[in-house]
């Protein structure tokens, strides 16, 4: 199949401006076929998204990326989903001699010395594993909503991802609320990170995660001894 252009995608976004979430989806499977797989965080967003593909397709691609800082409830929402709709769920790794190198030198806490230090964590962990996650994909499903954070306010429906070899982003989840996420989990049954209901917002790896306090915004729990952007660069429009 040829690439899209960045300008088909603008004339896709057009005709998909109004359209449901499932919409989206169905469109992006119909698109890539087997060629697209959702990245899953195993968030209240991804679990959606998940529930979602099963109605689209019998055979959805999901993967998430391990870095071996989980927090243990994220590991049972992971069971919890692949034995509910019975699918399988790609598991990626960092590179252990990576992890090793940087734990040997700088420490296993190092992302709370500096910015650098914990982007460079991120990088190993979470950005690397990721590459090797979408090669080979022509596209790949982010359970992002634009009202997350202001980083994320201009999101589309559907990018043209440079970052990644300038293959197809997908954010079936763009216009949802907080609230519609959470009336779809309850009323559908849907296995959810049992850490929401002990008052977490947003979850990552578990040294770097803490519950948010009433007014906070969502993401204040992640990284929350740093003032700068609450990303760990996965979801960047620019190179990291």
């Amino acid at each position: 199949m040829s690439k899209i252009t960045e300008t088909e995608i603008s004339e896709i976004n057009e005709e998909l401006e109004k359209a449901t979430a499932q919409e989206v989806l169905d469109w992006a499977v119909r698109r890539f076929g087997s060629n697209i797989a959702l990245a899953s965080s195993f968030g209240a967003e991804d679990v959606v998204v998940i529930d979602l593909l099963t109605k689209v397709t019998k055979t959805p691609r999901v993967f998430t990326l391990d870095t071996g800082r989980l927090h243990q409830e994220t590991y049972n929402v992971i069971d919890a989903v692949r034995e509910k709709y019975k699918i399988p769920i790609e598991i990626y790794f960092p590179q252990t001699s990576k992890v090793e190198e940087i734990s040997t030198k700088d420490g296993e806490n190092l992302f709370y010395k500096s910015v650098e230090q914990r982007t460079l964590c991120c990088h190993i962990r979470k950005r690397e594993p990721l590459k090797r996650a979408l090669s080979g994909l022509d596209a790949w499903i982010a359970g992002l909503r634009k009202d997350q954070a202001s980083s994320r306010a201009s999101i589309k429906k559907v990018e043209f991802d440079a970052v990644n070899g300038n293959i197809v982003k997908v954010n079936p989840m763009r216009d949802w609320t907080s609230e519609q996420v959470w009336s779809y989990i309850h009323e559908n049954d849907v296995p959810y990170n049992k850490l929401f209901d002990q008052g977490y917002t947003s979850i990552g790896c578990a040294p770097c995660t803490r519950q948010t306090k009433p007014g906070e915004d969502p993401r204040a729990g992640r990284w929350w001894w740093e003032t700068t952007t609450k990303e760990c660069g996965l979801h960047y429009k620019f190179k990291v």
